[in-house]
């Protein structure tokens, strides 16, 4: 499903145009340049040079002298970098486009004049045009479309935008996207915690009333409607929502969605003023990282202290030397070149989610629940399958809100199902007691209405018996009415 979801989010490049060659203009040979060689130099022999054709411009054409100009520096204006200014994010004017794109914007090179030569004797071959960088799109909020992907993007501009001003107070405050990317995650866990608290204490109480759903099963095996029902009274009898850990499940996997575009996206960005105002007032503002590049991101997207990461290449055994990227995925080695690559993050990833899920469950006899704990000990696997395309970042988000996980998952139920580990059980988890258990679901007392034989009120459960099998009592068996029709 994740897969899925983060498929819709791949966004073509827009295409950048090349600006023209420059082409010198050609003048008549007696045209002498302005720029003439000092007479003391000596200059090398050349060599020989054979002189081009000139063809002689009209009688009506004036003489045109080619002046070449000193090599300058090209300082790209806002209409050429999209609207950028060195150091400050630029915020649109009405006259610009709501959200302009970075354009590339190609330095002139003048003419090469040798000493003591016309421009025009010896013709500089054109070289072979090289690939222009294509710029990465500025952080733009996304406008209502009558497409669902567009719907969809529209609708999640908000939490995006939300997500991504936590990150930018972050990193403004730590100036490392790392930290910044792990103090989001934790506020964000904080504001989580009565959801996931309560999760994790429904499937606790879950656990505890296994021994009867399995006996209800056993009394009822065959009949589906009989143990639905049965069940559905034991969870009311209980107090136990079986459904009430989807919603911190589902509204983790909705934050995925977003998460990837705030690292993908807004990591990448070079303007990214349009995400960092609410109807147009801006309210936070941050300091690009590299000014005097128009075409490189505003956040510094390196994390410096996973700089010790390797990564095998051609060239052999590599590191980042500026730190790990957080936009770009990390890829340790290229098992099958385009198809999948080994992360060390995503293996850490999978690791702490085994952990987690083994903490979750409890040691059982039961063959059937066994079966169920391993297809969930095979679902933290995937993260190996899609972490060599997702970035770095989104790896350390879902590292630091699974430890967050297992830190309450401790509280609330100890360490669970964890131990015995390959038949080892340390010292410190013989007998452990959580810091805040879970007490076992009890029967809800009944009411005086309920006791006198009323049928208001929730019977117990010794009292509770179904219509069915107080009929069955008064209906003599079968058997004994065949013997007496067969005396007659």
């Amino acid at each position: 499903m994740l897969v899925a979801l983060l498929g819709l989010l791949v966004l073509a490049l827009p295409g950048v145009a090349q600006s023209p060659a420059v082409v010198p203009t050609t003048a008549p040979q007696s045209a002498a340049p302005t720029a003439a060689a000092p007479p003391t130099a000596a200059p090398a022999t050349p060599a020989p040079i054979t002189p081009a054709p000139i063809t002689p411009a009209p009688a009506t054409a004036s003489p045109v002298v080619v002046t070449p100009a000193p090599a300058a520096s090209v300082v790209p204006t806002p209409a050429a970098s999209g609207g950028l200014i060195p150091g400050v994010s630029p915020v649109p004017t009405e006259s610009s486009p709501p959200c302009p794109n970075p354009t590339p914007t190609p330095t002139p090179v003048p003419p090469t004049v040798a000493p003591g030569q016309s421009p025009v004797v010896t013709p500089v071959p054109t070289p072979d045009p090289s690939p222009a960088i294509t710029p990465h799109p500025n952080l733009c909020p996304a406008q209502f479309g009558a497409a669902p992907w567009e719907l969809a993007a529209w609708a999640f501009t908000p939490v995006f935008q939300t997500l991504f001003m936590g990150l930018v107070f972050f990193y403004n405050l730590f100036h490392d996207i790392g930290l910044a990317i792990i103090a989001l995650t934790i506020v964000i866990r904080l504001l989580l915690v009565p959801l996931f608290r309560k999760q994790i204490v429904s499937q606790r109480r879950m656990q505890m009333i296994q021994p009867e759903m399995r006996a209800i099963q056993l009394k009822y095996k065959g009949n589906r409607a009989k143990i639905s029902e049965e069940q559905m009274k034991l969870y009311k009898e209980r107090g136990v929502n079986p459904a009430a850990g989807c919603l911190p499940a589902l509204l983790q996997m909705l934050l995925l969605l977003p998460m990837y575009q705030v690292f993908s996206q807004g990591l990448s960005a070079p303007d990214i003023s349009s995400m960092l105002s609410v109807f147009g007032q801006p309210v936070l503002s941050v300091e690009c990282y590299d000014p005097t590049n128009p075409l490189a991101p505003c956040i510094d997207p390196s994390v410096p202290w996973l700089a010790w990461l390797p990564q095998i290449t051609a060239n052999g055994l590599e590191f980042y030397p500026g730190g790990l990227p957080a936009n770009l995925p990390e890829i340790f080695i290229m098992v099958l070149p385009g198809l999948f690559g080994l992360s060390l993050l995503a293996l850490a990833s999978a690791a702490l989610q085994l952990v987690q899920t083994r903490m979750m469950m409890t040691n059982t006899d039961d063959p059937q629940q066994r079966s169920q704990q391993r297809i969930f000990l095979i679902l933290p696997l995937f993260s190996l399958i899609y972490g060599w395309f997702l970035p770095a970042g989104l790896f350390i988000y879902w590292i630091t809100t699974t430890v967050f996980s297992i830190v309450q998952q401790y509280l609330i139920n100890g360490w669970g199902g964890l131990f015995p580990l390959f038949g080892w059980t340390p010292g410190f988890a013989v007998n452990h007691q959580p810091r805040f258990p879970v007490p076992p679901p009890t029967p809800r007392p009944d009411t005086p209405a309920s006791s006198s034989g009323s049928s208001t009120g929730t019977p117990s459960a010794s009292a509770r018996k179904s219509t069915t099998d107080s009929a069955a009592g008064t209906i003599r068996p079968a058997k004994r009415s065949s013997r007496r029709g067969r005396r007659r």
